[in-house]
């Protein structure tokens, strides 16, 4: 009997040794947001890194949250491994986020390792877009400010202790399936798992609703991105091997034929060497990039240009980094310190004495998302145990390279007040003010979709691009998603002709149009136009994100948290306030839709629907699939085929329903920063008692917007 008492005794001292409550402070950094702090947190974050400053004002006039547990609930735990943290969780509670996922929307009951990969793999946390920032439907979020790889167990683990824990809830299994799966059913806690931690900073952000938590940290983190106003237009991405006369001969292609395009996107081989990137044109394929930029410039088109951050030693920047990079070499380049201000500075002075200033108006930001690590084949990236000047480790840099990749590029044209539209592959937690896109060469049509609602909680901006499909059906619908996502991209990298003239790659580069083309082409000229008539109310759903933090594009949950039927809905979601988006994927000739509470119009027809139902729609290969909120004001602008600093805006009101109470449009230059310093309007439309009221408010001069008419849609 002594024997097991001194048995039980030792174990109890070795589970307490091993497991030890860290002493944490709160500190209350902005209203709504409390940080945790427990032992010596990393120096490199992705917070230490998030320079600009929270919108405090903005956060203040948010309705007061409240947490469903107490702060002093959070455990924080140090042991041998690292840092444990346990949030509590309650059976009601469903979870979203951990960034740009792709294989999952609602994340209760599931292992997530949030780590930087390039090829998205299932349900399992890899993705271009990683965050350890996760919201819950009872009105909260939490972020794990860390850049190590971390593992959240979203209440799919029980511990021995738990009380929680009800017998009736432990069943045997009897079958393999049984056992192994996981119920999502078990109670407790939010356990997160961060190896080799000695510290950590947990940021809590309170509602009241999934709306308020998104806003609180969207403005926490300087407020959403308000891209260039040309970025809204439509980026069409050129063969990679095209030459300068190709590429004015493309251009030449859009506007003979009247299809609207803002941005031509330059692939590889503008540059004298690519893997690794000598960022100096190649005068066998542009002889003359000054002229090469007047003559785009003159036809009204933007440049973007794809790199990436490996410096080849053909580079100018080569000697200047040589000894602000890591100690090993990717693709024969070195690898820039980014954690370093230094090295960021030389990185991007570069860019804009080179390309900035001759006019280049963005970059395509590629490979900064880390080999794929799910196959031991692909190892073309730096690894995970280089070192750094700054000090660094390789884990930390790829959680954070693609971060801090876009604000060095980003910084060039803040710094100049000029504002841009990048593409940039991997990105992480407080990256919501950078207008970065972020692509992939995934090409799975249903994980587009669930990838746009998913860039709602993780203020990340998300491009379901576009390149060749299995069909004209195929290619439709993934344009229809593009259409109606936060960045039109047509990317034809290795297509000579636009993929609706040929959608066969072997034929494309052969010059074989379809015999269809030219009606091909005109289905994508009209869906090109709608997005040319949306831009003003896009506009309007970014100047929202920043100013107030609404992500623009988001799931139904986040607007309707209290309608079950939105819990796992992760295939439509809201564009602005008014519109909700259903599209459809190559194996559907209809679908289901579910409308939320209130009334609803078909787009396409006005035929109006009641809410809290599904229904049955299809919509033609040339028919958005969108449906518009009772009370709204939709903006449609009369389309142009590009957008200028000076473009003004010819809009039809379509008022929706007799209770449609009004809408804003934000006006300013455009193009710069200056709204920052107040030079906007708000321009109020609103329909009462039959009748058109429009208010500006505001210290812009000039005018955007020109409303023409207004349709009445009962």
């Amino acid at each position: 009997m002594r024997k097991n008492t001194i048995s039980t005794f030792t174990l109890l001292l070795f589970l307490q040794a091993l497991f030890i409550k860290a002493i944490a402070q709160v500190t209350n950094v902005a209203p709504g947001v409390q940080k945790i702090s427990a032992g010596v947190p990393d120096k490199f974050t992705p917070y230490s890194f998030c320079e600009e400053l929270p919108m405090k004002t903005a956060l203040a006039g948010l309705p007061a949250g409240e947490l469903p547990f107490k702060l002093a609930d959070i455990r924080i735990s140090t042991t041998d491994r690292g840092v444990v943290v346990e949030i509590p969780l309650d059976s009601s509670e469903q979870l979203y986020g951990f960034g740009l996922q792709l294989g999952s929307f609602n994340k209760r009951g599931l292992k997530i390792r949030p780590i930087v990969n390039d090829n998205p793999l299932n349900d399992v946390g890899y993705t271009h877009g990683p965050t350890t920032f996760y919201v819950s439907n009872r009105g909260y979020g939490i972020l794990i400010n860390t850049a190590r790889y971390t593992t959240f167990y979203c209440g799919s683990m029980a511990k021995l202790n738990n009380r929680n824990i009800a017998s009736a809830e432990i069943k045997g299994g009897n079958s393999v399936d049984e056992l192994y799966k996981s119920s999502g059913k078990v109670l407790g806690s939010v356990t997160v798992d961060i190896p080799g931690a000695k510290g950590i900073e947990v940021f809590v952000f309170e509602g009241p609703d999934l709306k308020n938590v998104m806003q609180r940290y969207n403005l926490f983190a300087g407020g959403g991105a308000l891209p260039a106003i040309w970025g809204l237009g439509v980026k069409y991405r050129v063969k990679a091997d095209f030459n300068q006369q190709q590429v004015i001969k493309m251009a030449e292609y859009f506007r003979n034929n009247h299809i609207p395009c803002d941005v031509l996107g330059i692939e590889p081989k503008w540059q004298t060497a690519a893997y690794s990137c000598s960022y100096v044109w190649a005068k066998d394929f542009f002889p003359d990039p000054d002229t090469f930029i007047a003559v785009m410039k003159d036809k009204g088109f933007q440049l973007n240009l794809w790199e990436h951050a490996f410096v080849s030693p053909k580079s100018p920047l080569y000697e200047p980094l040589k000894t602000r990079s890591g100690n090993y070499l990717v693709w024969g380049g070195l690898v820039p310190d980014f954690a370093d201000s230094t090295t960021r500075k030389i990185f991007a002075d570069y860019h804009n004495e080179t390309f900035v200033k001759q006019g280049i108006s963005g970059f395509k930001m590629d490979e900064c998302d880390n080999s794929n690590i799910a196959f031991g084949s692909n190892s073309w990236s730096f690894p995970e145990l280089s070192q750094f000047p700054s000090g660094i480790d390789g884990e930390q840099m790829h959680q954070l390279f693609g971060l801090l990749y876009q604000k060095t590029i980003y910084n060039i044209y803040k710094r100049f007040n000029k504002r841009t539209y990048l593409d940039v592959r991997a990105s992480n937690a407080f990256a919501s003010s950078y207008p970065a896109a972020l692509y992939s060469d995934t090409y799975d049509h249903d994980q587009y979709i669930k990838m746009i609602l998913n860039s709602g909680f993780s203020g990340m901006i998300w491009s379901p691009e576009v390149r060749e499909s299995n069909s004209i059906k195929d290619f439709m619908r993934r344009s229809q998603t593009a259409v109606l996502s936060a960045q039109t991209l047509f990317n034809s990298w290795y297509l000579q002709n636009p993929p609706w003239l040929q959608i066969n790659i072997k034929k494309n580069n052969a010059g074989q149009l379809m015999d269809n083309a030219r009606d091909v082409e005109a289905d994508i000229r009209k869906l090109f136009e709608f997005r040319m008539s949306l831009i003003p109310y896009l506009y309007n759903a970014f100047a929202q994100y920043h100013f107030k933090g609404i992500p623009p594009f988001r799931a139904l949950v986040i607007d309707y948290p209290d309608d079950k039927n939105t819990v796992n809905l992760e295939d439509e979601y809201m564009i602005g306030e008014g519109i909700l988006a259903a599209p459809l994927t190559e194996k559907m000739d209809e679908r289901m839709v579910y409308l939320p509470a209130g009334i609803w119009y078909d787009f396409n027809t006005n035929q109006k629907y009641a809410g809290g139902r599904q229904y049955s729609i299809k919509p033609t290969l040339s028919q958005l699939p969108i449906f518009i909120k009772e009370g709204t004001i939709l903006p449609l602008a009369k389309p142009v085929e590009h957008v200028t600093a000076g473009t003004v805006f010819e809009i039809t009101c379509y008022v929706y329903g007799n209770g449609a109470t009004g809408t804003t449009l934000f006006e300013d230059d455009g193009v710069t920063f200056n709204y920052e310093k107040g030079d906007y309007n708000t321009m109020t439309l609103q329909w009462l008692n039959n009748k058109a009221h429009i208010s500006h408010k505001g210290s812009f001069k000039n005018s955007r917007y020109e409303i023409t008419r207004w349709v009445v849609i009962n």
